[in-house]
């Protein structure tokens, strides 16, 4: 008699419990949401996530405070958000870098399949090869002889060790036969400034972020790092016909809130991305640097960053890539 007392006082408190969820999902958001982004402000990453966060607050009536926490290859905003509490006030902008570091890094603090709950896959985008003008090179060929010539005297910049830059640039030594030397930033704007200032020389590029200065001149393209040409840039050749047989690589971005996190928050989430990612302005101001949007369910973007995890992990091997 004693149990089955126990057990109905449980029943009714778990029962009067729904209702106050089912409640604070509708009510959701009550206030700011932050969304942290792993990069400073001014790159590809960045200006995705403001221009939805932006959308989502004029949506909901609810500030999106955008959190610029770059550094440790991604890994500080990473470990920010996985200790938030899961309540859908803090999101995350997951990246590659994330399904990539668990190869990098043998002792994270998180897991990024553990310690998530993928929202949407909000898009991708291709990186440009690009070079400084005063290299006197106008061809991906070009750039593999002269590199050839000249083992390791080029400098390389990247977002940051694991990121697509890093990456896909360790593929091309990897495909093509060159020794360069790689240059670390915290994030695209700095890797920008002293690729247009000479400081180094070569990039995997973000199209979104580089296109504004392949336009002005100040920096040259060779290559889009993508299977396929993109409309965007119809004349410029693929990596992968242009002297790197095999190359594929660019960059992608979703939205990720700490595991636990109520099932219908992230559905809620994830409709209002969605309807976002259609909005026409949306899709014409960041669609025509490059960005392709994907949208879909969590189920789906989470089978996506698995499937990434496993590819990049064969990468990392291969390329022997270790983290300065």
């Amino acid at each position: 008699m004693k149990l089955k007392k126990i057990l109905l006082t449980v029943m009714l408190t778990g029962a009067a419990l729904l209702p106050c969820m089912a409640r604070a999902a509708d009510n959701y958001p009550a206030r700011p949401i932050r969304f942290i982004v792993p990069f400073p402000p001014g790159g590809g990453a960045d200006t995705l996530a403001r221009t939805v966060g932006q959308k989502l607050g004029e949506a909901w009536g609810q500030q999106v405070v955008i959190d610029n926490r770059p550094g440790g290859a991604t890994n500080i905003a990473a470990e920010l958000a996985a200790n938030a509490v899961p309540d859908g006030y803090t999101l995350l902008e997951t990246v590659l870098a994330h399904a990539v570091n668990a190869s990098l890094y043998p002792k994270l603090s998180y897991d990024i399949r553990r310690d998530f709950s993928p929202v949407v896959f909000m898009a991708t985008i291709p990186n440009i090869l690009v070079v400084h003008p005063s290299l006197p090179v106008k061809s991906t060929r070009e750039l593999i002889d002269y590199a050839r010539a000249h083992p390791r005297e080029l400098n390389y910049a990247s977002t940051g060790n694991g990121g697509p830059q890093h990456l896909g640039m360790e593929l091309f030594k990897a495909l093509s036969g060159v020794q360069l030397t790689h240059v670390p930033y915290k994030g695209a704007a700095p890797a920008h400034t002293d690729l247009i200032s000479g400081q180094v020389q070569v990039m995997f590029a973000n199209m979104l972020s580089s296109l504004p200065h392949i336009r002005s001149g100040r920096l040259r393209a060779l290559a889009i790092s993508s299977a396929k040409r993109s409309p965007i840039v119809a004349d410029l050749p693929t990596v992968a016909e242009s002297g790197a047989a095999g190359f594929e690589s660019g960059s992608w971005f979703g939205m990720s809130a700490p595991a636990k996190t109520p099932h219908d928050i992230i559905g809620k989430l994830n409709a209002e991305v969605n309807r976002i990612l259609k909005i026409a302005e949306l899709r014409e101001r960041l669609g025509s640097d490059g960005a392709a949007f994907t949208g879909g369910t969590a189920e789906a973007y989470g089978a996506f960053m698995r499937a990434e995890m496993t590819k990049w992990a064969k990468v990392v091997k291969f390329a022997q890539v270790r983290v300065d």
